[in-house]
């Protein structure tokens, strides 16, 4: 498989505070590569620097067969970006903002219209393309700054945490348009504070922390290597619950429920509600929660040198 981005040993500071401390990432052609972390874990910084619009300290990366820092240019050639922020002009239509982007990709003049029309229609923006963009909604902003971004064909798409401050339908329309661009071959690097995001769409996942890369896999290789998941105990009553947690030697969660761990699924289903049964205790609920994103994200950015790279 062709890799579409590398970096290796990737550093940048600013004075006395660490940003990126040696961050190794491959990203391969076509695939969907999430990357995940609290605040301040260096994510955006390193959109920034594969998309030429921030210079390493120290390290190397490449985007398609280019150095970032010696070959912007051609960088830029393949890439589209996505920022946090919709990059469009708000004196404009959404019409005119595509019309010139398509200038400024230097689309041929003879295609830009037919190309305009077409990215119109592809991204459902028709009915509104000669409104101003103070009427539209934020999902209408995110999806031109979107279609913009394609405008020109790129074929490695950077989005930084674009679905931010999307309501549930306007974000779950964003992802049917990443997975239309990646059935067609284009290569998507993600940043995203939404754990489900990156579970839906990501093909491979890695965590930051402090600077670095504290977990690396797919979403299924990251949620085995936190453990089983819990068996989830709820009971109709204080007393119920209290006795069960004494009987089981746990204690209650905050929804008043009680959580345990699967080491052995089936066994472990069993063996506890006979346990409970034998003390006349009665369970109202019962619950199987195997791990999730969630998990791993607290699990390795509060201890980051729990987990090695899952695969």
């Amino acid at each position: 498989m062709a890799i579409a981005i590398s970096t290796r040993e990737l550093r940048k500071s600013y004075g006395s505070t660490t940003v990126l401390d040696g961050v190794d990432l491959t990203v391969e052609d076509g695939q969907v590569f999430a990357l995940l972390g609290p605040n301040g874990a260096g994510k955006t910084t390193t959109v920034h620097i594969l998309s030429t619009l921030l210079r390493p300290d120290d390290g190397t990366a490449h985007v398609g067969d280019f150095d970032v820092v010696r070959e912007p240019d051609r960088v830029r050639s393949l890439i589209g970006l996505t920022g946090q922020f919709a990059a469009v002009d708000g004196l404009l239509t959404g019409e005119e903002n595509l019309r010139l982007m398509a200038r400024l990709r230097h689309v041929p003049r003879g295609r830009r219209e037919t190309l305009v029309r077409q990215t119109l229609e592809r991204f459902d923006l028709g009915d509104v393309a000669r409104e101003p963009l103070s009427t539209y909604s934020g999902g209408l902003r995110r999806r031109l700054d979107l279609a913009m971004t394609l405008v020109g064909s790129p074929k490695i798409i950077v989005l930084d945490e674009p679905t931010t401050g999307l309501d549930p339908r306007s974000r779950r329309g964003l992802w049917e348009l990443v997975r239309e661009l990646v059935a067609e071959g284009t290569t998507v690097l993600l940043t995203t504070q939404y754990l489900e995001e990156a579970d839906q769409l990501a093909d491979r996942i890695a965590v930051m922390d402090r600077g670095r890369v504290v977990a690396q896999g797919s979403p299924a290789d990251l949620k085995r290597s936190v453990g089983g998941g819990h068996l989830v105990l709820s009971f109709a009553s204080t007393e119920e619950l209290t006795a069960a947690a004494a009987l089981l030697e746990l204690q209650p969660g905050d929804d008043a429920d009680l959580r345990v761990p699967l080491h052995d699924p089936v066994a472990t289903v069993r063996e506890t509600l006979q346990r409970l049964d034998s003390a006349g205790v009665t369970v109202s609920g019962v619950a199987v929660r195997t791990a999730d994103l969630d998990d791993v994200f607290l699990a390795v950015t509060t201890n980051p040198h729990r987990m090695q790279e899952a695969s």
